[in-house]
């Protein structure tokens, strides 16, 4: 893609993992928004809101950089699951949602302050746990890191483990809905390349 400077504005090494596969350069420089977390907002709307309030002072330093922000949430009925605190906050989510269907939402914010452009976007992807006992998660955890993962999980680790089925983008519950951004991102390639 003929793109200006693409900027991730995201720690994640998932979503750096994931942005490869798109064969886009691009590089990391992590935004240090702090996450909104509102009660009054759908899952939806908090991972745009958040997504773009990541992205904006990145794209204040870097103008004519596109500049991406991203936010990941699990939702179940609706209750939010962030990043577990603890490990013992993690068991906790991973009983709520096990043998249960729950949501995964991705928002994703696109910026390129020079052109006063900006796009916002989420896409959600439908998980079903299987029915999981005690032992079963506590092996789950034992076998990845659940602290900075939205839900206390992470598919592409052991997911066999712990899911029964997804429908919709597996890589939006990894972290980034690839189909979906490289669409953008091709769109992104015909507006910017008349300026």
């Amino acid at each position: 893609m003929n793109l200006p400077q693409l900027i991730l504005a995201s720690a994640s090494p998932r979503r750096s993992e994931l942005l490869r596969q798109l064969d886009v350069e691009f590089e990391v420089i992590p935004s240090d928004a702090i996450e909104l977390h509102n009660e009054q907002l759908t899952a939806g709307e908090l991972c745009r809101v958040n997504a773009y309030r990541k992205a904006r002072p990145i794209s204040k330093r870097f103008p004519d950089a596109i500049v991406m922000g991203a936010d990941t949430l699990v939702y179940l009925g609706n209750q939010l699951f962030g990043k577990p605190k603890n490990r013992d906050e993690a068991h906790g989510m991973l009983q709520a949602l096990q043998g249960e269907t729950h949501l995964v939402v991705t928002g994703v914010c696109l910026m390129h302050l020079r052109s006063h452009r900006h796009r916002v976007f989420a896409e959600t992807t439908q998980v079903t746990f299987r029915s999981l006992n005690d032992a079963q998660i506590a092996e789950y955890l034992n076998a990845i890191n659940p602290l900075d993962k939205a839900g206390a999980y992470a598919i592409q680790e052991h997911g066999e483990k712990i899911v029964e089925q997804i429908s919709g983008s597996f890589t939006n519950v990894v972290g980034l809905p690839l189909e979906h951004l490289r669409e953008e991102l091709s769109l992104w390639e015909i507006a910017l390349g008349t300026l």
